[in-house]
């Protein structure tokens, strides 16, 4: 019988990040993800997805230090045979303001777990695959790294860095059929923008299509196609989720 796959998801202990991981369980995958504080939430993603039939790895990490990320690889090979079939780098932040407005300390923070975090996943994660002669790396962006945003500079500057990391190991990985694709959200319901001010979401919804927000399940879906043997031919791209917000 074919070994079942394992996914590694960051940043999932709500959000985009849980449905992630349900629908690739329920796609068949066995699932581990990391998550930083929030126990409550981590325990509920865990049981959704043993529901679904998932064995489940959970790990409370910092993606900001690469030597955390490297000890997550290391002990989930451990436990599966050594193979990690589909890496998705979720885990992100926000510090919003203008840009005189924006701390150094701000700054940093944002760097740090957008564009480090998810730097030093896909460097561990990569020499698994290499090994394997497959994988498939999904990296979640947003629209604001493609299109911009006021208020954003910092945020709008991972994001779009992820989206360069994506295309450049999309290149560096294809000898080995790796895929590497990156996902970009536009406004989705979760806690994050529920902070948003309502004037501000009011504006941004404004520039949406269909005139309203997505949902975790439009994102996790669109992973999932990513993630799964029916986008084999598909690599070094972004697919935009936003309701046509970035044309």
């Amino acid at each position: 019988m074919d070994r079942k796959k394992v996914a590694l998801v960051t940043g999932a202990s709500r959000g985009i990040g849980r449905a992630i991981c349900v629908k690739l369980a329920k796609c068949g995958m066995d699932i581990a993800f990391t998550y930083s504080s929030d126990e409550e939430g981590a325990a509920k993603t865990k049981e959704l997805c043993e529901e679904n039939g998932a064995v489940v790895y959970m790990y409370r990490a910092d993606i900001r230090n690469s030597e955390s990320c490297a000890e997550i690889v290391k002990d989930l090979v451990s436990k599966t045979d050594k193979h990690i079939d589909v890496l998705v780098n979720n885990a992100g932040i926000t510090r919003d303001n203008l840009i005189m407005r924006i701390k150094d300390e701000d700054l940093d923070a944002v760097i740090d777990t957008n564009l480090k975090g998810t730097f030093y996943m896909m460097r561990e994660v990569s020499r698994i695959m290499l090994r394997q002669r497959s994988g498939k790396i999904v990296n979640i962006s947003s629209v604001v790294g493609v299109m911009g945003n006021a208020g954003q500079v910092n945020y709008a500057a991972t994001k779009a860095a992820v989206i360069g990391m994506t295309k450049s190991l999309a290149r560096e990985l294809a000898s080995r059929h790796i895929n590497v694709n990156a996902v970009a959200p536009g406004v989705i319901q979760t806690k994050m923008t529920d902070a948003i001010p309502e004037d501000v979401k009011e504006q941004l919804t404004s520039q949406i299509l269909f005139k309203e927000a997505g949902k975790p399940e439009d994102i996790a879906n669109a992973v999932a196609f990513l993630a799964s043997d029916e986008s084999n031919y598909i690599t070094g791209q972004v697919l935009c989720v936003d309701g046509g917000m970035a044309l």
